[in-house]
């Protein structure tokens, strides 16, 4: 097959909207104009003006390889992520061994090649024994450094202020940073404990996981972001409070930047009336006024990025007590008609839309011929049926551990095809079984 002509198409690019074609040749954007004519082997798509986008870049998975394949694998994962629009995505550190040294990180890109349907990077995970490490990874190993600051898998929780200064002032790349307090969260959670005994209900996640534990442990990444010069990227803001710490406008030249999660900008505290411990995550979903404030927070771009933090468990391991119940959602297969509802509900444009799942990523992690639709860049795109709806009960689940938090909803708009690299990968329901992944290349100064 020589390529794909994709005709009749809105594309949706770099603030505007505009109807179109474009050619696809040797995994990339070869041409974009107005009434092209097909070529000897071309295979051709009338759009019939569904709108074609950047594909997601995904800034925060949890893809479960190695160790925990019973929840999920890379090969798993990236095909419910290109059914969501994901083209490309990157992976956290919390695996089993834990992506703490460079190591480990060859061990993952040595496991997703060949396997993944979608782009893909990984993080290197910051501990209290691996400043070695951090100090000597070099731009193109790592899509940045992950710091988490509360309670995580492994030996990954970074709490104490002399090892957290240590990681900001020793490292080039970009600081990614879970950020919740341990010991608010402990002692919010002792007083539950006393106060209901082992039957803590779901709904006490939120004060568990408090405002309060995310406001202090933000606040601290920032003024040690600022103290060192570090670029600093907050991942899943989740309440009104924290949102003064980021600087609306642009994404050009801000040291410090923030994303959102689809689950805090879907689901409310009230939620867990009905779905209990399945919503439970880390930050933990907050009130109606929050995810207000953070829709907000998105218009005014205090907020850049939209990502899921999929993070998939077993059905099993949700629906015990609230203690043992397990933290995170899986999410990717909806990803982007989650996201469309941002639209459909008129709280941001298409093109604003379109900047945060695609072209802001890019640009963040400095991610090379990714995340535009221009003549030259690499073919991850998406064709997006805004006038019809995904019933999520009519699709087979993709993700390993079977289930989803949106079962029984009808979600605004259906992803239609999902290129990866110039392949088709999904298309009207179906994967292609195609696995075109590739490592993602970063530009940035080689030291």
């Amino acid at each position: 097959m020589s390529g794909w002509l994709i005709t009749n198409a809105r594309l949706i690019n770099e603030g505007e909207q505009r109807e179109g074609d474009l050619r696809i040749k040797r995994g990339r954007i070869d041409q974009i104009g107005r009434q092209l004519k097909a070529r000897s082997g071309e295979t051709v798509i009338d759009a019939q003006g569904k709108l074609l986008l950047p594909g997601m870049i995904d800034t925060q998975v949890q893809f479960r390889e190695p160790g925990m394949s019973r929840k999920g694998n890379i090969a798993s994962e990236s095909r419910a992520a290109v059914a969501g629009g994901i083209t490309s995505y990157l992976d956290m550190p919390n695996t089993s061994p834990p992506s703490t040294s460079r190591l480990a990180l060859a061990d993952k890109f040595s496991r997703a090649a060949g396997r993944s349907a979608a782009n893909y990077s990984f993080y290197l995970g910051a501990s209290r024994e691996n400043l070695g490490e951090i100090q000597a990874i070099k731009p193109d190993e790592a899509c940045g450094i992950k710091i988490s600051m509360a309670s995580a898998t492994g030996n990954l929780a970074v709490d104490a202020p002399e090892v957290l200064a240590g990681i900001f002032e020793g490292t080039q790349l970009l600081v990614a940073a879970h950020c919740e307090d341990s010991a608010t969260i402990d002692a919010n959670l002792a007083a539950m404990r006393k106060h209901h005994g082992n039957r803590i209900p779901a709904e006490a996640h939120a004060l568990i996981h408090s405002r309060e534990a995310c406001l202090k442990a933000s606040t601290l990444a920032v003024e040690l972001a600022r103290q060192h010069g570090t670029r600093l990227h907050v991942l899943q803001l989740s309440t009104a409070d924290e949102l003064p710490l980021f600087d609306p406008g642009p994404i050009e030249g801000k040291q410090v930047t923030a994303d959102v999660s689809i689950q805090h900008l879907y689901f409310i505290d009230a939620d867990y009336d009905s779905l209990g411990n399945l919503i439970k995550c880390n930050p933990a979903i907050k009130t109606g006024a929050d995810r207000k404030a953070l829709r907000r927070a998105l218009r005014e771009q205090r907020l850049d990025i939209i990502a899921t933090n999929h993070a998939p468990h077993l059905l099993r391991e949700k629906t015990g007590n609230y203690e043992s119940a397990a933290a995170g959602l899986p999410l990717v297969q909806y990803a982007l008609p989650v996201a469309w509802s941002l639209v459909a509900g008129r709280t941001l444009s298409a093109e604003a839309l379109v900047e945060k799942i695609a072209h802001n990523p890019a640009r963040r992690f400095e991610i090379r011929e990714r995340g535009y639709i221009r003549e030259g860049y690499r073919a991850d795109l998406v064709l997006l049926d805004p006038k019809a709806r995904t019933v999520v009960d009519h699709q087979p689940m993709l993700s390993q551990c079977g289930w989803t938090p949106f079962a029984g909803r009808k979600l605004p708009a259906r992803v239609t095809a999902t290129w990866v690299n110039g392949s088709l990968v999904w298309r009207d329901g179906l994967l292609t079984g195609i696995v075109p992944g590739e490592r993602l290349e970063f530009d940035r100064p080689s030291s």
